[in-house]
């Protein structure tokens, strides 16, 4: 018997808040945007009014004011959302304990077998419901067998939806669609499937998956399997823990970066922020990404394969110093940096030994970050700082501990 899953996302989910504590700006274009004067001054999310004007995400606050100047920009709240999707979580919670978030807006559940649910598409309009009446917001609907195809479903018919996608109708809605819409098909997966004129979900399913396999690696094979509605992944019950895939943090500097040193305390500042969460979790790390994006808003990622695996702050910033010296040459200013650590294992996980009488020098290492993340936890992370960070406090103005961003594992990981 098929299971019964829904995916529930929250439409234009700031936007939507602050519709709802601010009825003043009833019919009118309202969005939520970055600070201009912190260089943060970008669109994070708008209304329907907004959209149907142009305004995109990411866009900047200028641009949007251009193309719809009745826009209403709020600044972001992001205590107030998270009370909001924890509302959201608490009713989800009364029709199963198998509901997995997908970011703040988003959730998958797992109806399957609780006796309360005659069928998904009643029980996700009743809950589609609730959030209107309880929250004074509005939720998009998918309900399917599996998750990919559930999460596709809440996608393809905005705002205030459900689409139910089912073994028998799946090739009609589905296959049609673009084969970005696909669950983990981005814009380099897309431009690699143009290249061989794959351009439809449709057409990835009818796809050797040899081909793929060629063309995208491991991922071929599993976006084979999603066009095809094969994912058996499960959603994860509330209470478990799930393992983290990468760790990562990046900052937009309240200047742009004009030189190595000004490079060189930023990619500091967010390698104190990693590699403190890193030892946190309790984690070792192999590879290293850097993101370098310019005045053009385009990133750019470099990545490589740490000679050992690490915990140390030093070992990510050289690492991370090398590969932005690969991809960026000067004069070219410098807008966002960013640094992502993946290929994570357990600290405990015991350690060659060099035979040169490095491994005495990392221990002591290890113990100096130990110290000081212990002053800071005590005393703030002024209390004690690094000589080059402390020589531009504005640049070097990430807290580590905060703004992280995890990765949990994805559905590649059983494939």
């Amino acid at each position: 018997m098929d299971r019964i899953i829904l995916h529930s996302d929250i439409n234009s989910c700031y936007a939507s808040i602050e519709h709802a504590l601010h009825p003043e700006y009833d019919n009118l274009p309202l969005a939520v945007g970055g600070s201009a004067e912190s260089r943060h001054g970008i669109i994070l999310a708008k209304d329907e009014l907004a959209k149907r004007c142009g305004v995109k995400t990411g866009m900047a606050l200028w641009q949007a004011k251009q193309l719809c100047p009745e826009l209403n920009i709020l600044p972001p709240r992001m205590d107030i959302y998270l009370q909001f999707s924890a509302h959201a979580q608490e009713i989800y919670s009364e029709y199963t304990n198998l509901r997995e978030p997908f970011g703040i807006d988003e959730s998958w559940l797992d109806l399957s077998g609780c006796h309360a649910v005659s069928d998904g598409a009643s029980a996700a309009r009743e809950i589609s419901a609730r959030i209107k009446r309880e929250l004074g917001i509005t939720v998009s609907v998918g309900v399917s067998w599996n998750k990919v195809f559930a999460k596709l479903g809440s996608d393809y018919r905005k705002p205030d939806a459900v689409t139910c996608i089912t073994r028998e109708n799946y090739r009609d809605i589905v296959w049609p669609l673009p084969a970005e819409s696909l669950l983990y098909v981005g814009r380099a997966t897309s431009a690699k499937l143009r290249a061989v004129g794959i351009r439809t979900i449709g057409e990835i399913a009818a796809a050797d998956p040899q081909l793929l396999h060629r063309r995208l690696g491991k991922a071929g094979y599993v976006i084979h399997a999603f066009a095809n509605g094969l994912d058996a992944s499960p959603v994860r019950r509330e209470d478990l823990d799930v393992p983290v895939k990468s760790i990562s943090n990046s900052s937009t500097f309240y200047r742009d970066l004009v030189c190595d040193e000004d490079v060189r305390i930023g990619l500091l500042s967010l390698a104190e922020s990693v590699a403190l969460r890193l030892r946190r979790g309790g984690f070792r790390c192999r590879l290293i990404t850097v993101s370098v994006r310019g005045t053009d808003l385009n990133w750019k990622h470099h990545q490589a394969r740490l000679p050992r695996p690490t915990t140390l702050t030093q070992d990510v910033f050289q690492a991370g110093m090398a590969l932005f010296r690969e991809m960026h040459r000067w004069p070219a200013p410098i807008r966002s940096l960013g640094i992502t650590l993946a290929e994570l294992e357990s600290a405990d996980i015991p350690e060659q030994l060099d035979f040169f009488g490095a491994s005495e020098l990392r221990e002591r290492q290890a113990g100096l970050e130990s110290t000081i993340d212990g002053i800071r936890s005590k005393y703030g992370y002024g209390a004690i700082r690094r000589g080059l960070t402390a020589s531009n406090l504005r640049l070097s103005g990430t807290t580590p501990g905060s703004g992280h961003s995890f990765r949990p594992l994805d559905f590649s990981a059983g494939h």
